[in-house]
């Protein structure tokens, strides 16, 4: 009961240093990449509908992204969603092709990214404790059905608080390399 335990809370932990991972990804740092747009949904015949799921998402260049609807009826749905995204990205239409082209960052600009990269990692740190506590929950039910001894609870805490620490050691890693991305200039 134990290892597994400790082994599905380490799954646990992993996936959301993953997460926190994509989602640092998604953050641009002044070149273009396709799952920038991930995050954007269409109303495509009153319902959200992901960009991926209406239009076919391809790189022009290195700072350009090119959106191709699979109707013509959605450009002007699919540039007014990529405006109204708070990406900070301005399409514009050229025949059937919506081109995404990457603003240089400013200054303000990558300070403003820190902030949501600070708060993603502020995220990612939060469910790994969650994941802490739910695991430490558990050995304390453990141990009131006198399933577990008290050895071994005391013993299984003092490991869990080490994967907590290791995860979150990583989440800062990944933190730090990403606000160093950003302002590289």
């Amino acid at each position: 009961m134990i290892a597994e335990l400790k082994k599905s809370t380490e799954q646990k932990m992993g996936r959301s240093l993953e997460s926190l991972k994509n989602n640092l990804g998604k953050i641009r740092t002044g070149r273009a990449h396709t799952g920038m747009l991930d995050q954007v949904s269409v109303d495509y015949y009153g319902t959200q509908t992901p960009l991926s799921g209406v239009a076919s998402i391809t790189l022009l260049d290195a700072r350009t992204i090119g959106v191709t609807p699979w109707e013509k009826k959605l450009i002007a749905a699919i540039e007014k969603a990529i405006r109204d995204s708070g990406l900070g990205l301005n399409p514009a239409t050229m025949g059937e092709t919506i081109r995404v082209p990457m603003p240089p960052l400013t200054e303000e600009r990558r300070k403003e990214l820190i902030k949501v990269v600070k708060s993603e990692g502020e995220d990612a740190r939060v469910a790994i404790r969650n994941l802490r506590r739910d695991a430490n929950n558990t050995l304390k039910e453990a141990l009131k059905k006198k399933t577990i001894t008290e050895d071994d609870e005391r013993r299984t805490q003092e490991e869990v608080q080490k994967l907590t620490d290791r995860h979150i050691a990583d989440v800062d890693k990944a933190l730090q390399q990403k606000e160093v991305e950003l302002m590289a200039v």
